[in-house]
């Protein structure tokens, strides 16, 4: 039987072989990803020296309570690593990404790393993405508009809601719309057109940027690399 949570550590484990000393790392924001961060910060209180730059306002909490010393873009705009986790991972190492809500930072993040690696358990792997719906991150004064236009494109938008059934805010202060394509057939050419719609801020398919996947499966963990 799958233990997702066990999956999860052991995932989180196998990322942090991956950390150097001295190395500045983007740290990812999820489920998967807090347990990394909370590993990470163990391995700093034994001297590991690191500088983190956090996705979100949530990892940036809890890596500063671990004492991982914390930095940003613009005072690091280059990094040596990113870790973070998935939603979906398919063949292609292509992601889903943004059930946490964090989607525009993680992919900056990401794309200012020289390696990016993903770490999941084994249910996060898909033949293709759409089961989870694809996080669109807008602009509120565009919701109702780029809405409007992914319905026309087969989509099924829905606002995403916070606390009370407020529409939630990102931490760029922004909407989302999560949004049902069905399978994907092509992920590439929907991120294409997800990408130029006025309006659109960011979206959560990962496309060609994650460098390694590591997948803990019940009978061990293995790392899958991008071709």
């Amino acid at each position: 039987m799958s233990d997702p949570l066990a999956e999860k550590r052991r995932a989180a484990e196998r990322s942090l072989e991956y950390v150097e000393d001295g190395m500045k790392l983007g740290l990812g924001t999820g489920s998967t990803a807090k347990i990394a961060v909370d590993l990470l910060g163990e391995r700093v209180r034994k001297g590991l020296r690191v500088v983190g730059v956090p996705t979100s306002e949530r990892t940036r909490e809890q890596a500063a309570a671990l004492g991982i010393p914390l930095s940003t873009l613009e005072e690091t705009p280059r990094l040596d690593l990113a870790l973070d986790g998935a939603d979906e991972v398919d063949p292609r190492l292509d992601l889903t990404k943004g059930g946490g809500g964090a989607l525009l930072r993680e992919k900056i993040v990401a794309a200012a790393a020289r390696r990016f690696v993903v770490f999941v358990d084994s249910s996060k792997l898909v033949d293709h993405l759409g089961a989870f719906p694809t996080p669109v991150e807008v602009i509120p004064f565009a919701c109702r508009s780029v809405a409007l236009t992914i319905e026309e494109m087969g989509g099924k938008p829905e606002l995403r809601k916070g606390p009370g059934g407020a529409p939630y805010r990102t931490d760029e202060g922004h909407w989302i719309l999560d949004c049902r394509f069905g399978v994907i057939e092509d992920a590439p050419a929907l991120a294409s057109r997800l990408s130029v719609l006025a309006g659109v801020v960011e979206h959560g398919l990962f496309i060609a940027m994650a460098d390694q996947v590591i997948v803990a499966r019940p009978e061990g963990v293995e790392v899958l690399e991008r071709q």
